[in-house]
């Protein structure tokens, strides 16, 4: 067993209550700026005659920007560099929800945008998780209270964010039918983009000397699925909850039995659990990033094709 349990918490994450509160103040102040502001981006947006769209973080920002072109305007809600999962909306944010013509979201990642999309767009709201096939949640992720059935992160699996991106066009195509025809084109052009992504995904996992990946929390379950790999996960779905010395315990245990020798770790979440389970096992630590922020360079399908390329090195593929 490992000597400790190192938090992996970051100062100034806000606990759900904390969440609430500060929702209902938003909302108050929101009274306030509607009152004093000449307009926000969504109706700036409406009056040049483009749809707005709301798209909740980044992968969903780049398949609505691949899909929208230069017809929409495309606006994410989460900055880079900041977690997903933190997200707390502004009163500026809000007023942006309820005008625009279409919110881009998975329903699961992000409480605070999941209430403020079934209080003021639940019309407007297009949900990825609801047009493909969802991973159950693991027992682990239940039983760390992160509140959903399935596994969130679809946008890890290309072929499944293809489909998001075809639909995506359909839905661009419905709300401004002028420009349907450029929405269906651009939407087909970036999915083929990420079906190609997806076969070199096939071919260079198809051969590796281990299946097994040890990641900071289990955010990869649908990469594990599409391409045969086993996941196992220090954490559950909130890459911020702690995991406890047992658990540790069973990751350090398995990844011995399956001779791993990288734990992967990611950019927006504090390493040291994961070095700490490295060091004890003697195994190495690398970046598999879950593509959850902007990348400082590049896009999502460099930020993929990174991530193939720390998979063929950690588990000896061909």
């Amino acid at each position: 067993m490992l000597p400790f349990s190192p938090k992996t918490r970051r100062a100034g994450r806000l606990s759900w209550p904390r969440r609430r509160a500060a929702a209902v103040l938003g909302a108050a102040a929101l009274l306030t700026t509607a009152a004093c502001s000449g307009g926000v981006t969504a109706s700036a947006d409406q009056a040049e005659g483009r749809p707005a769209v709301l798209a909740a973080f980044y992968p969903l920002e780049w398949i609505s920007v691949k899909a929208g072109g230069q017809d929409a305007a495309v606006t994410g809600l989460t900055q880079p560099g900041v977690e997903p999962h933190d997200l707390e909306l502004t009163p500026r944010q809000i007023a942006d929800i309820e005008r625009a013509d279409l919110i881009v979201y998975i329903k699961g990642v992000q409480p605070a945008l999941d209430e403020a999309v079934m209080e003021h767009a639940a019309g407007k709201a297009f949900d990825a998780a609801s047009v493909v096939t969802t991973v159950p949640a693991t027992t682990e992720q239940r039983s760390a209270g992160d509140g959903v059935s399935y596994d969130p992160h679809l946008w890890l699996d290309p072929s499944r964010l293809a489909t998001v991106v075809t639909k995506l066009g359909e839905r661009l195509a419905a709300i401004d039918r002028p420009h349907a025809d450029g929405y269906a084109s651009r939407a087909r052009t970036a999915a083929g983009e990420l079906t190609a992504l997806d076969a070199e995904f096939r071919r260079t996992l198809a051969g590796c000397t281990t299946r097994t990946m040890v990641t900071s929390h289990t955010a990869f379950g649908y990469l594990a699925e599409r391409y045969n790999l086993r996941q196992v996960g220090i954490s559950g779905l909130d890459p911020e909850a702690e995991p406890d010395p047992a658990r540790i315990a069973r990751v350090a245990a398995t990844a011995r039995e399956e001779g791993v020798t990288t734990i992967f770790t990611e950019e927006l979440v504090s390493p040291k659990v994961a070095e700490v389970l490295a060091g004890e096992i003697g195994a190495k630590t690398a970046v598999l990033n879950p593509i959850e922020s902007r990348p400082a360079q590049g896009d999502y399908l460099s930020a993929a094709r990174a991530n193939l390329s720390a998979l063929r090195t950690a588990l000896g593929c061909p």
